[in-house]
């Protein structure tokens, strides 16, 4: 299958399903998905410790970083003594604008770290190009401020890749899948702690 998608128009948008579908998959299985497990690892450890976990990103990455407010502090208390303590910095419309029109849209995740963030919270970026300034900068001061990191990368990772503690990385060059996927792994990794922090006998019968 080819690195880059698509490559030709279709003559219908059933064909072009088809591949984007291909894909998907083929994006899943070229991925390297045991970095989940040292994700669900950094997310449990600093929710037993009752530390904030922020997370962000931009434009389509934005609305996942929002979504998976929900996922966290719905799906994985159902059924848990589980109690999440979780924050998108991307939901803040009236901060962000704040800070981008009078200091610098590249300061707007960094200047909420700077004021909120404490030792042993956990800082999670989501950018499809990884290379985002503003995710960048996030990913910075968590290092700088010796907080644990997580970043959600695809295309070529950018620097968000090596800048965090734990990296998982799309292997595609689409937007639309590594979207896809970033949000798949948010819906995956909240349905396992949800599932791995509840009596095992009620699993069967819940909807997840």
């Amino acid at each position: 299958m080819t690195e880059f998608f698509p490559i030709a128009s279709y003559d219908s948008c059933e064909s072009f399903a088809g591949d984007y579908f291909a894909t998907l998959a083929h994006a899943t299985q070229v991925s390297d998905l045991s970095a989940l497990d040292k994700v669900a690892a950094l997310l449990s450890e600093t929710i037993a410790a009752g530390n904030f976990i922020y997370i962000c990103g931009n434009g389509g990455s934005a609305g996942i970083a929002n979504h998976s407010l929900c996922d966290f502090l719905k799906c994985v208390r159902t059924d848990t003594d589980l109690a999440p303590r979780f924050m998108s910095l991307s939901a803040h419309t009236e901060m962000n604008s704040a800070l981008a029109n009078d200091i610098s849209y590249d300061e707007v995740f960094a200047y909420q770290l700077q004021s909120m963030a404490r030792p042993g919270d956990l800082v999670w970026t989501v950018s499809s190009s990884g290379d985002s300034q503003n995710v960048v900068r996030a990913l910075e001061v968590a290092k700088k401020t010796g907080l644990k990191s997580i970043s959600f990368t695809g295309f070529s990772g950018g620097r968000s890749k090596d800048l965090a503690d734990v990296n998982v990385h799309v292997n595609a060059q689409n937007y639309g899948v590594v979207e896809d996927i970033h949000m798949a792994f948010i819906h995956i990794l909240t349905q396992y702690l949800r599932m791995t922090n509840m009596d095992a006998s009620l699993i069967e019968g819940r909807k997840f």
